[in-house]
Parts: structure tokens; sequence; C-alpha cells
């Protein structure tokens, strides 16, 4: 088996960053040094591959894996129910968050 050593791995990241900021780009995700957002990341994926692709396959067409991933995303991010954040869907807790951002910079 083939090793690349890490540093060539934290080059490509740095690279990365690098090209995110010559285009005015900001990462969606992470603070350098941030494993958590790995460890959530590697959650959900693997909740994702249980859930879908394991318990839906064999896949027979690259469209019907898309379309599947779609319904899933959808439901993760619009129709889950969170009990620690009130038992709402993450995007309405979110969209609650911001509108209340917002009334709280017009009191000041």
């Amino acid at each position: 088996m083939l090793r690349r050593p890490v540093e060539s791995a934290q080059y490509v990241s740095i690279r990365y960053t690098e090209r995110l900021e010559d285009a005015g780009i900001a990462p969606s995700v992470g603070s350098v040094g941030d494993s958590y957002d790995n460890a959530l990341a590697e959650t959900v994926i693997g909740l994702f591959k249980t859930e879908v692709i394991r318990r839906s396959g064999p896949w027979r067409h690259r469209e019907a894996v898309e379309f599947a991933t779609l319904e899933w995303a959808d439901w993760f991010n619009h129709r889950r129910l969170l009990e620690p954040i009130g038992n709402m869907p993450p995007a309405e807790r979110e969209a609650l968050y911001y509108e209340q951002q917002g009334r709280a910079k017009k009191v000041a």
C-alpha cells in the first residue's frame, strides 16, 4: 500500500485554504486545528450511509443515489425533530436564531 506523508496532506490543505482566500470565499466549516468539525462530518456521513446507502441499495443508477441523497438531506435539515433544540427541525431553529439576532440589532 502506498502511503503519502502527512506533510503532503497538510500542503494540500494549506493550498486549498489559499485558493479559497484568493477567490474571496470563506470556508464553510471549522477553524484551524478544530477536530470537532471533522468528527461531526464523519458522524453525519456514517448516518447517511447506514440509513440510505446500505439500507436502500443496491443502486442501479447514479441518479437514484442523487435523488435519495436529496430526499435524506431535506429530511435531515427540514423535517427531523431534535429534542435538544425544542423538538424542532434544524432549519427552523436556525431561521428563528437569525430572526432573533435581527430583532436584537434593532433594539441596540
